[in-house]
């Protein structure tokens, strides 16, 4: 389903999307495609056209017959890309009027075949044509309403016409003419084979190109803009989903609410883009030295939320004891003279039946402490 929104543009007004994409390029798109089918019928015709011809020149056809089928068929390509051309079919959900076309082509060439039976041969291939083109753009229930037409047509036209029916094979030249409308018939079904596997293999890139944008879009729905880190919806979302596994496998799981101390005046000191190189270079330094199990985010301003899965209490405060010296030990001076950067954390571990509400306050209840005694400490709950 093709849905439409408008936004307004900075200087040109309002803009039409059509399913996210410009509506500009959406009838660009759509008209580089009619122009390529209508461009490739032509030239089925012109092949038709030109078997007619050698048909005519061995004498089986007048080629007042090939004039007429040259027109016609000529008239029908030039009608459709005229309205192509007009804008007319991007008002239609069929984009392409393939239905009107393939029904004005099936009539031309039911028409002929009962015009000139003595070469049904060539509109008959054709009507084969036309049966794999329709293949291509069909459902299954389109597929079975555009058979029955079809033989629905042509039993009419057999039922109820009594036509001369048969393969040209008499003079060389003759001969020539049926074997180059099988063979032309035959190459004319490989091709459109052959596009129809392009077509598929530029939606399968699309689609690959498109799943890869959606994952990489989910994962900036997913991480802090400014550190990289999970931000808080993901974070808060992944303390749920470790507190669960963990009520249900019986392992501990512990937690750490970290703090850069006096962020504050480090913004007011030495400003703003040096507090968010601050906070990028810490976010990388916590990064570089947990597990790949444990999970860490931004919790809001300076403060950061550490879930260490499996890990029980002890442990955890050992875990974080050794990231605040990490963290002190880093040259800090290497962004503004004298600056210096310390973390206190409180940590806390699950307990039975607790809830994320209740372990999260326990641990900024152990951080709150560790500011109270001083800064630059883990504080345990």
């Amino acid at each position: 389903m093709i849905t439409a929104t408008s936004i307004q543009g900075p200087a040109n007004g309002d803009f039409e999307f059509v399913d996210g994409e410009a509506l500009s390029e959406t009838l660009i798109r759509r008209l580089k495609r009619r122009r390529q089918t209508l461009a490739l019928a032509a030239i089925s015709h012109a092949v038709n056209v030109a078997l007619l011809a050698v048909y005519a020149a061995a004498g089986t056809i007048s080629f007042t017959v090939v004039a007429i089928f040259a027109a016609c068929a000529a008239g029908s390509v030039g009608f459709f890309w005229a309205l192509s051309e007009s804008g007319v079919t991007d008002r239609s959900s069929d984009h392409h009027f393939a239905a009107p076309y393939t029904a004005t082509t099936f009539a031309l060439l039911l028409a002929f075949i009962y015009i000139v039976p003595e070469v049904a041969v060539v509109f008959l291939c054709a009507l084969f044509l036309v049966a794999n083109v329709i293949a291509l753009r069909s459902t299954p229930r389109q597929g079975v309403v555009a058979w029955t037409v079809i033989t629905g047509g042509l039993a009419v036209l057999f039922g109820l016409a009594d036509l001369p029916l048969s393969l040209p094979y008499g003079p060389p030249l003759e001969r020539l003419a049926t074997l180059l409308t099988f063979s032309l018939t035959i190459g004319r079904s490989i091709f459109i084979g052959v596009f129809a596997s392009t077509l598929r293999e530029a939606l399968y890139r699309r689609r690959v190109e498109l799943e890869a944008a959606y994952k990489r879009i989910e994962e900036l729905a997913e991480l802090d803009e400014l550190t990289g880190s999970f931000n808080r919806r993901c974070i808060m979302r992944m303390l749920d989903d470790e507190i669960v596994r963990a009520q249900r496998s019986k392992l501990p799981c512990s937690i750490a609410l970290i703090d850069l101390d006096w962020f504050k005046r480090i913004n007011d000191s030495f400003g703003h883009p040096t507090g968010d190189e601050v906070l990028r270079t810490f976010a990388i330094t916590i990064f570089a030295n947990i597990r790949s199990i444990d999970k860490f985010g931004r919790y809001g301003g300076e403060e950061f939320l550490l879930v260490l899965p499996g890990t029980p209490h002890e442990m955890a405060v050992q875990m974080l004891d050794r990231l605040r010296s990490i963290t002190a030990a880093l040259d800090w001076s290497a962004f503004s003279e004298g600056l210096s950067v310390t973390i206190s954390a409180g940590v806390a571990t699950l307990g039975p039946h607790e809830t994320p509400d209740t372990l999260l306050a326990r641990a900024d209840r152990a951080l709150y402490a560790a500011k109270e005694r001083g800064r630059n400490r883990i504080g345990s709950a």
